[in-house]
């Protein structure tokens, strides 16, 4: 289990009245207090530079020759290939950042070079090829008579690859933010804002804003040769830019702020159909930084994480073909959906990895599985790294001897792929959040045949993992990334000295420099209910966009409670339940009797405290509900609960699992009567994971009760027996036309949900249609196909759900004879967390 959050209330600093009048000009019919004080806090407080802070229009942007010659070569071999009629390729990558940079470049260029015919480009395979520059791709390139490759956010580091594209014949320009080599590399150019000083403009430029400034260039070299304003890329900017999750200042605060007022027109009037789709499909206007961050920017990079191939990205960004947009609109909206059901699973396999760590020992988290979908490594590294407090690496391992030689093949340290056989190399045609690190090659390779590791770290507390990771080089194979994200793969054998290392050395940088293990939030203002609304959000988004450097305001709220608390699961854009926990709520307090709507995403209504509670919250707005609501980011008892809570003993955890029913009984009138409370809560049903039982102990914590592990010993069938029964409840559907609930279904063969959606999904496979209603389906075979297949074709195809129901009978067997002290262990992190 996580620590306990440690809190920090932003001392109230009161701005001068002369700022407070200044903010208001720019927020007519509002109060302006909250929105100066914040501002005050955050640094910004010279009236002068205030009108181009909150109004883009004001702000007067770099020019693109800041960065200097290497711009003045950029254009000008840009301007040589569009003379000579050179093929020329777009070079880009998989994720938000770089599919909208590739698609910058696309439309930009496409102003200057016919498409398809002198301007192509190529989007790697996360799942077999990783980030950056690699041999075969370029290959494939020459092939097409490329002699010109204009990298987008990536190949700063691609050395070898960029002498390799030399010896071919094709030159290279570099236009990229991430880490720098030690040498310029060998490139016609190389249009990086990590050359400029810190203090600059565009020093903090992502990979679509650097993109956006070439194209800016050649538009103010070429003025008469555009058919279109270079301020249409900008939506595309703003995606980009705001999905990569760089600082927004400067430049790159005026070009999101930019961006999202061309982006909300795709609601009213699109120009980009695939996007105005994707908006749609998220219940998204456009017009805030949020609509990205949660809407469009986990879509795009989902397409990456779920198929590998995401080149079909820039077609639905770029097209003007209604129709294919909206197909390929839809793809991407089930790849998010596909991959969020998929990070909860390798989230809760981590987690019950975690529950066995000594955490008090534990520096840096570092867990290595053979099962799990590198596609993802990098969200539930993050996601992993904030709750529990500490560093976190993620990785998978391969038992395939050739999978050192596919990561040869890719120089970019975030290597959080599958391990897959290399495809030929991509080449476009018409159809053709996160950080993503670049690499250092910091250590001789292993043999081809040494079975490497490969995966993704996040960071937290500010503590700065590239250096971290970077102690243990000569431990590693790749690695590569910045302060608060790094790719690396490792020699498998290495592991356990490397985690050792590395705790070692963390907790030796704790001891001098006092640095805190403990996740911190911070609330930058204190509110009631009452205060929540339309007119305080309207304020606070004077802020907007929020981004590193200027995160979402967070509202504390006092001494509050919570009422028609109620969770789901989210669905899918078929309707299908998925893996997806949100939980609906209103928060009261003493100001107003009316409830205010909110949510808490990931969590079960169970976790939800009945008392008194402060609660530090976001204020958002609902699209599709049409009103403003709060997004739940912390909670805890009121000091007088808090008291109480951090003395609860721990006896109240009872095992009953070995006694009769009549035994139970009696049990649990004499706990009511010795404790004077109410019924003990009584846990019946077996638990398949940590997380099922965490639900029951936060329940008796918080409604101080005690809790009786009361299940019995799990009657179980073989997995295989369970797939004839589902598959001969299919057929008796099929056959009579009767509709039963999922429910029914989950009581019939004792299985999980998650284990009931692969076996439906394995039916659908098989011929058979299923149709969701109002928590019903209905089961009709649309062919005879599943009458045709063998026998061993019918276990082939329900490997998967066999092999969930087996895991989920090992977790009942296991949560039977666990020991109570294990269990007390749990619950004592639950209480003091």
């Amino acid at each position: 289990m996580p620590d306990q959050l440690q809190w920090q209330i932003e001392q109230l600093i009161q701005p001068p009245a002369t700022f407070i009048i200044a903010v208001k000009r720019h927020a007519p019919g509002l109060d302006g207090r909250y929105a100066a004080q914040l501002l005050w806090q955050r640094g910004i407080r010279d009236t002068e530079k205030l009108a181009g802070y909150l109004n883009p229009n004001s702000y007067q942007p770099a020019s693109p020759f800041e960065f200097g010659q290497e711009m003045h070569f950029c254009v000008e071999r840009l301007q040589q290939a569009r003379q000579a009629g050179e093929v020329v390729a777009i070079w880009g990558d998989f994720d938000a950042d770089g599919i909208t940079s590739t698609s910058v470049l696309w439309e930009g260029l496409g102003q200057f070079f016919t498409k398809n015919q002198q301007l192509r480009y190529y989007i790697p395979n996360r799942l077999t090829e990783s980030h950056g520059l690699n041999n075969s791709g370029i290959d494939q390139l020459a092939k097409a008579g490329t002699t010109l490759i204009i990298t987008c956010d990536t190949g700063s580091t691609n050395i070898s690859e960029i002498e390799y594209a030399q010896q071919l014949g094709i030159d290279v320009i570099v236009t990229d933010h991430h880490t720098l080599p030690p040498e310029r590399p060998p490139v016609v150019a190389i249009i990086n804002p990590r050359y400029l000083p810190t203090n600059h403009p565009l020093f903090n430029l992502s990979g679509v804003a650097v993109a956006y400034k070439v194209v800016e260039a050649l538009y103010e070299t070429l003025p008469d040769v555009p058919q279109q304003p270079v301020e249409n890329l900008l939506d595309l900017v703003a995606i980009g830019l705001i999905a990569d999750l760089v600082q927004l200042s400067g430049d790159c605060r005026y070009l999101a702020q930019k961006g999202i007022e061309r982006l909300q027109q795709q609601t009213k009037q699109p120009t980009r159909p695939g996007v105005a789709k994707l908006l749609e499909l998220c219940q998204r206007s456009g017009d805030r930084p949020t609509d990205i961050s949660f809407g469009l920017g986990p879509r795009i990079n989902a397409v990456s994480r779920i198929q590998g191939d995401a080149s079909f990205c820039v077609e639905l960004l770029t097209s003007k073909n209604k129709q294919r947009c909206e197909q390929l609109a839809l793809e991407t909206e089930l790849a998010n959906a596909r991959r969020k059901s998929l990070q909860k699973d390798v989230t809760q396999q981590v987690k019950d990895k975690l529950s066995q760590l000594d955490l008090s020992t534990t520096s840096v988290i570092v867990l290595v599985d053979s099962q799990w979908s590198s596609g993802v490594l990098g969200l539930v590294a993050g996601q992993v790294a904030q709750e529990y407090g500490r560093p976190t690496i993620i990785l998978s391992t391969e038992s395939d001897n050739n999978f050192s030689e596919k990561v040869e093949q890719g120089s970019r340290g975030d290597l959080d792929n599958n391990h897959s056989p290399q495809p030929t190399p991509h080449v476009n045609t018409p159809h053709a959040s996160n950080l993503t690190p670049d690499s250092s090659l910091l250590t001789p390779h292993p043999s081809p045949l040494t079975p490497l590791a490969r995966g993704s770290a996040r960071s937290v507390n500010n503590i700065d993992l590239y250096q971290l990771v970077r102690s243990q080089a000569h431990l590693l194979h790749r690695f590569g990334g910045h302060p608060f994200a790094a790719g690396l793969s490792i020699p498998i054998e290495n592991i356990p000295l490397f985690t050792e290392a590395i705790n070692q050395q963390l907790r030796q940088l704790s001891l001098a420099s006092g640095a805190l293990m403990m996740p911190v939030i911070q609330a930058d203002l204190t509110v009631t209910v009452a205060e929540l609304g339309k007119e305080l959000f309207r304020e606070l988004k004077l802020l907007e966009p929020c981004g590193m450097g200027n995160p979402v305001p967070k509202l504390l709220i006092k001494n509050c409670s919570f009422k028609n608390v109620w969770n789901r699961n989210t669905q899918d854009a078929k309707g299908k339940k998925i893996q997806y926990i949100k939980t609906d709520f209103e928060i009261v307090d003493l100001t107003t009797d009316k409830g205010f709507p909110g949510l808490w995403w990931g969590h079960y209504k169970d976790e939800v405290p009945t008392g008194r509670c402060d609660a530090i919250v976001e204020l958002d707005y609902n699209n599709y509900k049409q009103r403003p609501e709060v997004r739940l980011i912390a909670v805890r008892p009121t000091v007088e609960d808090r008291q109480f809570s951090t003395n609860v003993q721990l006896d109240w955890i009872l095992d009953w699992r070995n006694l009769s029913d009549e035994e139970k009984s009696i049990n649990t009138q004499s706990t009511s009567a010795l404790s004077h409370q109410s019924s003990a809560l009584i846990l019946e049903e077996c638990p398949t994971r940590w997380d099922d039982l965490q639900v029951w102990l936060r329940r008796a914590i918080q409604t101080n009760n005690k809790l009786a592990i009361a299940y019995p010993q799990p009657e179980q069938l073989p997995a295989n027996k369970i797939w004839e029964q589902l598959v001969g409840i299919a057929k008796y559907l099929s056959r009579t036309g009767k509709t039963v609930t999922l429910d029914q279904i989950q009581d019939k063969l004792g299985v999980s949900d998650r284990a009931l959606q692969l076996g439906l999904r394995t039916l659908t496979q098989l011929g058979f249609q299923i149709t969701t209603f109002d928590n019903h389906i209905q089961i009709i075979w649309s062919s005879d196909s599943y009458f045709h297949h063998t026998e061993d074709q019918l276990t082939s195809a329900s490997e998967q759900f066999l092999a969930a129901v087996a895991e989920e009978q090992f977790y009942q067997r296991y949560f039977y004879v666990v020991p109570l002290t294990t269990i007390q262990s749990m619950a004592r992190e639950t209480v003091y967390r």
